[in-house]
C-alpha cells in the first residue's frame, strides 16, 4: 500500500498493491498497522455506502464540533471525482482543495481529515461509494459549504444542466457567508 500526502498537508491519496491473475484480484483495502504507521492513529466507528447516478453531487459535507469526522473513502463501482476543502481558520492551505479520482478499477482512497469539507460527483453511468468514518453520524452537528460557491472555484466536471443535488444540498451557504468552527 502506497500513502502519499496531497498538496494540503494531512490529506492523502491511498493507492493499494494489487495481486491479479486470471482468477481476478486481491487486494487489502484497509490495513490499521500502515495507516496508522503512515498518517495517524484513527478509530473508524461507522462504515457509510452510498449509490449515484451521473451528475450526481453529494456535498460539500462536514460535521461540526464535538462530532467532527474524518473520513476514509472509496470507489467499488464507477468513477468519481472527490473534494476535500481546508476549513481550518488560520491554516496555511484554508479555503483550498484538492481532488482525486476514485474508480472501481484505480481502487485509490482518500482520507480527508477533520477540518476538511468533503463531497463528490459521480462521472460515470453509476457509482458505489464507500467511506469509513472515525465518528458516528450526528445530525444535529452537520454542516455544509455551497457546492458552487465562486470563492472556492471547484472545476466540477459536469455541465451544470446535468448536475443532481438533494434539496439540502441546494441551500448551503457560500464560503464568505461560513463561519468555520474549525481552527487550525
Amino acid at each position: 500500500m502506497e500513502i502519499k500526502e496531497t498538496a494540503i498537508p494531512g490529506v492523502f491519496v491511498i493507492e493499494p498493491k494489487i495481486f491479479g491473475d486470471s482468477r481476478g484480484y486481491f487486494y487489502e483495502s484497509y490495513s490499521r498497522r500502515d495507516f496508522e504507521a503512515k498518517i495517524g492513529k484513527i478509530d473508524f466507528c461507522q462504515d457509510n455506502q452510498s449509490f449515484s447516478h451521473y451528475g450526481v453531487v453529494r456535498g460539500l459535507h462536514f460535521q461540526k464540533p464535538p462530532f467532527t469526522q474524518s473520513k476514509l473513502v472509496r470507489v467499488i463501482q464507477g468513477r468519481v471525482m472527490d473534494v476535500a476543502v481546508d476549513i481550518r481558520k488560520g491554516s496555511p492551505t484554508f479555503g483550498q482543495y484538492v481532488v482525486a479520482e476514485l474508480t472501481g478499477d484505480n481502487h485509490r482512497q482518500f482520507f480527508v481529515p477533520k477540518g476538511f469539507a468533503h463531497g463528490f460527483c459521480v462521472l460515470s453511468e453509476t457509482a458505489l461509494f464507500q467511506y469509513k468514518c472515525d465518528e458516528f453520524y450526528h445530525p444535529e452537528s452537520e454542516g455544509a459549504l455551497a457546492w458552487d460557491d465562486p470563492t472556492l472555484n471547484i472545476e466540477w466536471p459536469i455541465p451544470a444542466n446535468k448536475i443532481e443535488l438533494s434539496e439540502k444540498d441546494k441551500h448551503h451557504p457560500g464560503f464568505k457567508d461560513f463561519e468555520t468552527p474549525f481552527t487550525f
